[in-house]
């Protein structure tokens, strides 16, 4: 019965169903973990990554994190050919706002809804994410704080079994030195580094 409805984004079922968004929603829910944390001095993005090679160039190559212009970042889950369209829209937008309102966070959805957010969680396992959110955001958080948070509930999610760099991707937005808004990619050293130091995995044992 659904194939006579799931044509299009704009036909509905007898039952009120949009089966196109339903599909998509389903894709996000089965897609890799994205994070996104709101701190007083920036936004931290923090996404697992499902495919990982040796081959991948990990300075070029991003799964989860783009950008959309020098104060606007995003992170992904679903199906990416629909977020490379919508990606692009938002660059094009982006070039035509230059006002400052602060960092702030928002999330959407295949259905259109979108809402602001101080902390929030897309893909696999989001409900057990947002629960530890909820519970463990503090308003006035910091960027490090943030990070520390992020890869927490990542670590607590996660179907993998151990929390390693080539498992994740970490981006932030944040004002720079000079006060220009950066955004930035942590390289995979720097968060095997941030990995260690705030506990999530055990340090690479040296073999002689």
């Amino acid at each position: 019965m659904s194939r006579r409805y799931d044509s299009r984004t704009t036909i509905f079922s007898p039952e009120g169903r949009l089966y196109q968004v339903e599909y998509a929603m389903e894709a996000i829910g089965n897609a890799g973990t994205a994070i996104g944390i709101l701190s007083k001095d920036g936004v931290v993005l923090v996404g697992e990554k499902k495919v990982t090679s040796k081959l991948l160039q990990t300075s070029t190559s991003t799964e989860k994190m783009y950008k959309i212009d020098d104060h606007v970042a995003c992170a992904v889950a679903g199906i990416m050919s629909d977020a490379n369209i919508l990606i692009n829209t938002a660059r094009v937008q982006a070039q035509r706002w230059d006002k400052n309102f602060g960092f702030q966070l928002y999330m959407s959805d295949p259905s259109g809804n979108y809402g602001g957010w101080k902390a929030a969680a897309i893909g696999a396992n989001n409900q057990a994410a947002q629960s530890i959110l909820k519970q463990d955001y503090k308003d006035e958080i910091t960027r490090e704080e943030a990070v520390q948070l992020a890869l927490k509930v990542l670590s607590k999610t996660m179907d993998s079994t151990s929390l390693t760099s080539d498992k994740l991707e970490l981006a932030e937005v944040f004002l720079s030195p000079s006060g220009k808004v950066k955004y930035q990619v942590c390289s995979p050293e720097t968060l095997t580094k941030l990995l260690v130091k705030f506990g999530v995995t055990q340090p690479a044992t040296e073999t002689a």
